[in-house]
């Protein structure tokens, strides 16, 4: 199953609303952020650049990327690793996604392969971000 489009409010690095969709990334970001464009006036906008669903990953980018330019939003970017604690990532098949020593590949699953769910930290800490958002594809090999 894949994890629900999580988006994260926050004031002084301080969250206080978490929004959750089991949508489509396609169907979900427009009609939340059309809600939250309403209420607030986002100061900046982080997300997880992958790895992970090429199309969602994607969808994001392009979606946050505009929004940015259009209402000259800074966009910041980390890995979803951030978001899990830093264990693997579902990819294709019996493939998931691993980080270490800062370099993410693809290992078949097998051994202690504990997946943590995605989670919105508490308090942001923008030290874990940075300006460069292009997204982050990591293809495993079929």
């Amino acid at each position: 199953m894949t994890p629900p489009l999580q988006i994260g409010l926050y004031h002084d690095k301080s969250l206080f609303r978490t929004i959750k969709s089991e949508e489509k990334t396609s169907d979900a970001l427009p009609a939340l952020f059309e809600q939250i464009l309403k209420k607030y006036q986002p100061q900046a906008l982080y997300y997880a650049k992958g790895p992970g669903s090429f199309m969602a990953i994607k969808v994001s980018y392009i979606f946050l990327r505009t929004l940015s330019i259009t209402k000259n939003i800074p966009l910041f970017a980390t890995d979803g690793f951030t978001f899990n604690q830093n264990t693997p990532i579902k990819a294709v098949g019996s493939l998931y996604f691993m980080k270490k020593d800062g370099k993410i590949a693809t290992q078949k699953k097998g051994g202690d392969f504990k997946p943590h769910n995605f989670t919105l930290p508490e308090i942001l800490k923008s030290q874990n971000f940075t300006h460069e958002s292009e997204p982050l594809y990591v293809l495993p090999a079929v």
